[in-house]
């Protein structure tokens, strides 16, 4: 009786799984009743302490550390540890954001949890397709944020100038989106010099909370750790399965691609990170000042390799953030591979292919004719794989969708094989920061002071504070 009780307080892991685990603790009851005493004390401590909810399993493979969610998060207790380190590495927040975003769900929850956040010095709002009175909006709906706050407006006269700067002595940084937008906060962050870590996420994830936060900075802020890189990783589920480019693109694709070159040490590394397309990362300002990372889609990827290129394996590391993540969706748009997830997978191949050609790896076209069956083939076994996961889990998975999801994925993968050996020096990384210095030594200066001056100029109208 006590057992039912105790169980009936967790409905909100569903009928199925508490069924199961209630048929199961009562058999050891019957059969072994010496434990029962040991299983009523475990689930009372399950109901009060909430200690066992999502609890993950602590397998440790690949090339870098994963650091696990055992249990619900002591959440005060690592943001008082976090308080703690800061005094040696303080911390500063890039978010990339359009300004369509703010209309959004997403936004409003993501600044509500950051008032409760004190560890974070600075945050930086990298914001793009924006006109002034958007700008001076956007930097009023903002200023309720306690922390140091500033707002990159890509579209201001000084920054465009800037750009067009960077444009005439050959250092490119590419067309408008978030790899652009991620570099050019970053540069900002260095030019203030208050800061020794920079974390990043999106502004999209409506499942969004302070903890998520926490784990993504704590790997890097505590210094004896040891760790330059942490990348984020979760589970994307509702009633059905969700991230589709990183289930039926990059892992049969990876895995595809091993099968064909043996066990190339950055395709290990690659397959080593469970959630490779994730948008959540922390890394030092030292690393960030060293790594170049692509100006479209690839940019996940991208930053993956460029961090496997400049820091040692030892020093990167991954952390599960959050139970269930959710955000916007994309359109899978088959018939063109120049928008939704057709033209993220064709970046992703695209910076993939680069990589390993700069690694040495030789692919001729009769690879690349290869490679695409092959991950057909990968993507096959990937789908009847996550058929049984979501099966078992009570969720629901469309076969045939699946199905027609690989072969849009295919024809992107196609498209980049066809990119790459028609011009395999194209789609250059943007320059890191070190070398822009090295070409224009005072352009950080320079972006500091556009920073401050648009500053200056929304506070005059009393929209932010100093």
């Amino acid at each position: 009786m006590q057992l039912t009780v105790l169980l009936t307080q967790k409905t909100e892991y569903g009928t199925f799984w508490i069924d199961g685990f209630k048929s199961a603790a009562l058999n050891v009851c019957k059969y072994r009743p010496q434990f029962h005493g040991t299983i009523i004390g475990f689930l009372s401590e399950w109901v009060s302490n909430d200690r066992l909810q999502a609890v993950s399993d602590f397998h440790q493979a690949g090339l870098i550390s994963t650091l696990h969610r055992l249990g619900s998060v002591d959440l005060e207790g690592l943001e008082k540890e976090l308080l703690r380190h800061v005094k040696r590495r303080p911390i500063a927040l890039v978010l990339p954001c359009l300004y369509s975003e703010l209309a959004g769900d997403a936004v409003p929850i993501i600044v509500e949890e950051l008032k409760k956040v004190g560890y974070i010095d600075q945050i930086v709002l990298s914001m793009d397709q924006m006109t002034l009175n958007e700008f001076k909006s956007a930097a009023s709906f903002f200023s309720q944020l306690p922390q140091r706050l500033r707002i990159l407006w890509h579209d201001g006269p000084e920054i465009q100038r800037l750009i067009s700067e960077l444009d005439e002595n050959e250092l490119s940084i590419g067309e408008r989106g978030k790899g652009r937008g991620s570099w050019l906060a970053f540069g900002y962050v260095l030019a203030t010099q208050r800061a020794a870590v920079i974390a990043l996420h999106d502004c999209d994830i409506v499942s969004y909370n302070r903890e998520l936060l926490a784990r993504l900075c704590y790997p890097i802020a505590n210094k004896s750790l040891g760790y330059e890189f942490c990348k984020g990783y979760y589970a994307r589920y509702g009633r059905r399965l969700y991230g589709r480019v990183t289930r039926l693109f990059v892992t049969p694709l990876l895995e595809a691609m091993t099968r064909l070159t043996g066990h190339v040490q950055l395709l290990d590394y690659l397959q080593s990170f469970r959630y490779p397309l994730a948008g959540e990362f922390a890394i030092t300002t030292g690393l960030a000042r060293a790594n170049r990372i692509p100006g479209d889609w690839g940019l996940e990827i991208g930053t993956l390799c460029e961090v496997y290129r400049n820091c040692s394996l030892k020093r990167i590391c991954q952390v599960d953030l959050i139970e269930n993540y959710q955000h916007k969706h994309q359109e899978i748009s088959p018939e063109d591979p120049d928008r939704g997830l057709m033209r993220m997978a064709v970046d992703i191949a695209d910076t993939l292919f680069r990589t390993l050609a700069s690694e040495g790896v030789i692919m001729s076209e009769a690879f690349f004719r290869t490679l695409s069956t092959a991950y057909q083939r990968s993507a096959e076994d990937v789908i009847r794989r996550y058929s049984d996961d979501a099966a078992i889990n009570g969720l629901e998975l469309d076969r045939h969708s699946e199905n027609l999801a690989v072969g849009t994925f295919r024809k992107a993968l196609e498209v980049a094989c066809e990119k790459f050996v028609r011009d395999p020096h194209g789609s250059l990384l943007i320059p890191n920061w070190n070398r822009v210095t090295s070409a224009l030594p005072d352009f950080l200066d320079r972006l500091y002071e556009a920073v401050e001056e648009d500053h200056r100029m929304v506070m005059l109208e009393g929209s932010l504070t100093s």
